[in-house]
């Protein structure tokens, strides 16, 4: 079983690390919790605008001067904002560890969000609010969160262009001092390292950010709206997606959720490809999906199609859902848990993906998950696990979407 290192450090941050001494690089990522969620309602869009702002200058270096110093090192390196969260990461040799470390540190910590940079940011995220208007997929995620989630949780990072609109750059500076520092931080390293040698390194880039003490870490409020709306568009495809309740990361019935979206969506095997695409041609696309938010989890079945053909894909889609609890298979729960469980040992064992995993353990349930046990659970589900939870969590109540020229006619 893998070794998991979990400690909270003197200067506040919840740090976690996965030594694994074989590998040839080291990865971290750090967690802010500043994301849509606590942007103000007047002002949606503002934590990714800081975020997309804060490598563009520091009390030290240029942007360009950062991008140098980076590059020289050799480091991967991304940062993004979301829902909940801002996430920083990098990929970096092990003799390189430190200084990766240092210079997160100063984009962090001494960030001067040039006001040229900003200026530009918001046309950026002007033009990609404009963009989604050509992506039916993103464009029905945007429309159908606030009826999935609610209005806190079911913002979209970008925000809304008359939002947007009102945020000037004073409010960058104030929105990093409120949410940025050491206790609301969460940070996991995987790899080629030490971890008290990289903790100490943490500690001392970091110490005296801002207050130590935990701040925030609570689940938002969710709130879902069932019914049907449409949302005509001039498209040649009609696009659907349906939405109900499901359970959160922590809940004991997770494992379940994750092996009945396998079998509906697993690859090319499973039942929404077999049944609605390959037999009856019903569609371009279609998926069965999760969003899992801190607190709360819902289910997702989303599809593309012809608007002649809305009916009939949307009835079908109800019924792969609803014959789940009838046929079975024990061949195609053995499918779908063979594929959940080759996914986690393959894409998810890079060094990175550890890492991200730990992460996402801190973030959810507050402390690290072998993930040999959330294997054992996912292999522990039986055909009956899947029946049970389809009766505790019916898709009785649901929020429908379409977008498209057509409105569904039937409810």
């Amino acid at each position: 079983m893998s070794e998991l290192i979990h400690r909270k450090l003197a200067c506040g941050i919840e740090f976690g690390a996965v030594p694994l001494p074989n590998r040839h690089v080291v990865s971290f990522q750090i967690m802010v919790l500043a994301g849509a969620a606590t942007d103000p309602e007047e002002k949606l869009g503002l934590s990714r605008l800081l975020e997309q702002t804060l490598d563009k200058g520091t009390a030290s270096y240029s942007g360009q001067q950062l991008l140098d110093e980076f590059d020289a090192i050799g480091a991967s390196h991304s940062s993004g904002a979301g829902l909940e969260t801002a996430t920083f990461s990098c990929t970096v040799l092990p003799e390189h560890f430190k200084r990766a470390v240092e210079l997160h540190a100063e984009i962090l910590r001494n960030a001067t969000l040039p006001k040229d940079a900003f200026d530009v940011n918001v046309q950026l995220s002007l033009q990609e609010l404009e963009a989604l208007q050509d992506d039916p997929q993103s464009l029905m995620d945007k429309l159908i969160s606030p009826q999935s989630f609610g209005p806190t949780l079911g913002r979209h990072p970008l925000g809304e262009a008359e939002t947007i609109s009102r945020i000037d750059h004073k409010d960058l500076d104030s929105h990093h001092k409120r949410y940025y520092a050491c206790g609301r931080m969460l940070t996991a390293v995987s790899g080629a390292i030490d971890s008290a040698e990289a903790s100490e390194i943490f500690e001392e880039a970091f110490f005296g950010f801002g207050h130590a003490e935990r701040d925030g870490d609570r689940a938002y409020d969710a709130e879902f709206s069932p019914g049907m709306v449409h949302h005509d568009k001039d498209l040649e495809q009609e696009h659907m997606c349906l939405c109900w309740p499901g359970v959160e990361v922590t809940h004991e019935h997770y494992p379940v959720q994750q092996v009945l979206l396998g079998v509906l969506s697993g690859g090319m095997s499973g039942r929404l490809f077999t049944e609605v695409r390959e037999k009856q041609g019903l569609v371009y696309w279609v998926s069965a999906w999760k969003e899992t938010p801190r607190g709360v989890g819902r289910l997702y079945l989303g599809a593309s199609t012809t608007p002649e053909r809305c009916d009939q894909t949307y009835r079908t889609l109800l019924r792969e859902v609803d014959r789940l609890a009838e046929d079975l298979e024990q061949e195609e729960l053995d499918r779908a848990v063979t594929g959940l469980v080759a996914h986690t040992e393959t894409r998810g064992d890079s060094t990175g993906s550890r890492g991200r995993e730990m992460l996402n353990n801190l973030f959810h349930y507050g402390y690290p998950v072998p993930i040999e046990e959330k294997i054992r659970r996912v292999q522990a589900v039986t055909i009956d696990d899947i029946r049970e939870y389809l009766e505790a969590y019916p898709r009785d109540k649901l929020r429908v979407m379409t977008l498209g020229p057509k409105a569904l006619s039937c409810d």
